[in-house]
Order: structure tokens, then C-alpha cells, then sequence
């Protein structure tokens, strides 16, 4: 003797797994889609200042092409500009990610470069120069960016180091 539904119930048993496979092609579509929206995320760049640390992804990065200075220019206003407290004693440790350290990269203080470009991923710069006249900087805060790129700009993460006094 065999289980199987007949009749009204088969109909409905057959329209259940129906609604269930739809429900599931439903599903399955929709992560696609949401896949398929998402950017891919830019490369990272960090600082750290003893045992704090902050990281950074950039609206100015067009993917490795070069930047268009007026975007450049727009990036460098930003609001959106995480910083960091730096005791003048300490070291700050910059970290870039593979992707960026592969096309060379500067280490900028108000603009204008601080650094030679470097194909490393980790550099360190001793906390006082961010606060010392004599490499430009004013006052108890400093706008540091780091620039991707040798002869042309493919991305640029800025902080602000603000002294810890």
C-alpha cells in the first residue's frame, strides 16, 4: 500500500512544493541582486599611534586610473576625515595595502610631500615632525594624506593627526 496523496490532496501537495520552489528562486535572485549592487570595497590605509589606530577607504579612487585633480581637490575638503590624537614623542605607523604599495606610494603633510615614494607597505615617521614649523605644520592639527601613484595620483586616504598635548 502506498502513501502517496490522491486526488484533492496531491493538487495541493503539488502546488505547495510549486509555491515553495518559487519562494526559493525568489530568494535566490534577490542575493544576486544585492551581489551584483554592492561596490567593491578600495584598498585600505592606516595609522597607528601606540595602541590606537584608525583606517580609511577613499572616495578619491577610480579603481588604479588616475584621479582627476578636481576630484583631488574636492577629497581634500572633506568633512568626512577621520583623525587621530599623536603625542609629539611617539611614532606613527603608516600601513597601506598591497594593492596601493604595488603602484608606489607618498606620505603628503598639508599637500606638499613628506616622503619619498615607497613600494612598502608599512613606513614610520616620528610624531614630532607633524607638529614642527620647519616641515609646515601650524598649529595642534595636521592634514596627512597618502598619495597612490609615482608620476600620477590613483587614490589619495587623508587624516588629520591632532596633537595630544
Amino acid at each position: 500500500m502506498t502513501s502517496l496523496p490522491r486526488g484533492r490532496a496531491a493538487n495541493e501537495h503539488r502546488a505547495a512544493r510549486r509555491r515553495r520552489a518559487v519562494a526559493v528562486a525568489g530568494a535566490v535572485s534577490a542575493g544576486l541582486l544585492a551581489l551584483s549592487a554592492c561596490d567593491k570595497p578600495t584598498p585600505l590605509a592606516t595609522i597607528t599611534v601606540g595602541k590606537n589606530s584608525v583606517s580609511s577607504e577613499t572616495d578619491c579612487y577610480n579603481d588604479g586610473n588616475v584621479v582627476k585633480t578636481a576630484d583631488l581637490a574636492k577629497c581634500l575638503k572633506s568633512k568626512d576625515i577621520k583623525s587621530i590624537k599623536v603625542d609629539p614623542d611617539e611614532t606613527v605607523r603608516f600601513g597601506v595595502d598591497p594593492k596601493i604599495a604595488d603602484k608606489g606610494w607618498t606620505i603628503l603633510m598639508n599637500g606638499q610631500p613628506l616622503t619619498d615614494s615607497s613600494k612598502k607597505t608599512y613606513r614610520t615617521i616620528p610624531g614630532s615632525v607633524f607638529f614642527n614649523a620647519q616641515y609646515g605644520a601650524s598649529g595642534n592639527s595636521t592634514l596627512v594624506s597618502i598619495k597612490e601613484g609615482d608620476k600620477t595620483v590613483s587614490g589619495l586616504w587623508s587624516f588629520k593627526l591632532k596633537k595630544d598635548v
